[in-house]
Formats: C-alpha cells, sequence, structure tokens
C-alpha cells in the first residue's frame, strides 16, 4: 500500500489517508482481514501526527471499511458483495458529479458528454 500525501490538495491530511486507504479497499487490493500499518507506523512513514493517521483509522472503521482490535491492530473489515457494489457506484458516482460540474462549465451539452463516455468505454 503506497499512500501519497499532497500539500496542494484542498483536502484535509486525515481525508487523503481516508481516501487512499478506501480506495485500495473497494478496489480489492486489501483483502478482508489483511492488517494495516499501526497507527504509529504509518504516521512515521508518512511523517504526519499519530493523530492525523489516528483520525483516518477512525473514519474508516466508522464507515465499516476496517475493525480496530485492541492490542492487535487495524484489519480490513470483511464487505458484503452487494454492499461492496454499492460503495464502488457511490465512489463512481460522485466522481461522475464532478465530471458533470467540469462539462457545465466547459459548456459541454449532455449529448457530447454521452458521446465521450460511450468512445471511452468502448476502449476501455
Amino acid at each position: 500500500m503506497n499512500i501519497i500525501i499532497t500539500n496542494s490538495s484542498p483536502d484535509p491530511i486525515y481525508e487523503q489517508i481516508r481516501q487512499q486507504i478506501r480506495s485500495y479497499i473497494l478496489r480489492g487490493e486489501i483483502a478482508a482481514g489483511e492488517a494495516l500499518p499501526s497507527i504509529r507506523h504509518l504516521a512515521q512513514q508518512l511523517q504526519v501526527s499519530v493523530i492525523t493517521t489516528k483520525r483516518a483509522y477512525e473514519e474508516l472503521e466508522r464507515d465499516g471499511f476496517i475493525e480496530s482490535v485492541s492490542g492487535k491492530g487495524s484489519f480490513v473489515a470483511p464487505q458484503k458483495p452487494e454492499l461492496l457494489r454499492e460503495k464502488r457506484m457511490s465512489l463512481i458516482e460522485s466522481r461522475l458529479v464532478d465530471i458533470i460540474a467540469e462539462s457545465k462549465t466547459l459548456n459541454i451539452s449532455l449529448q457530447e458528454l454521452q458521446v465521450m463516455l460511450e468512445l471511452l468505454y468502448k476502449e476501455v
């Protein structure tokens, strides 16, 4: 797992960590039951405060992505296939909202956007 912190991002550091770990889980790159780095180790690795990594882990646990076991660490929580699909769909929807907003800013019509989406969908 490679987490990259960007100072130019409008998101706070804990949110950048949370989003990247969440993406790894949603893409299946970190399997259910797999241990995450300890809060202290991740903070040291990223050169950020332990409080920052603790908050990211707390948010992930609150959202059901990880489970923390006292004295043992944090692990990827088991995900039900239907719930995992819903989470992935939600992630795609939020990205599409950003794309639609940018398209409207550039005066790109819905039809033009649909054509671009169809072409790109076929290529990938």
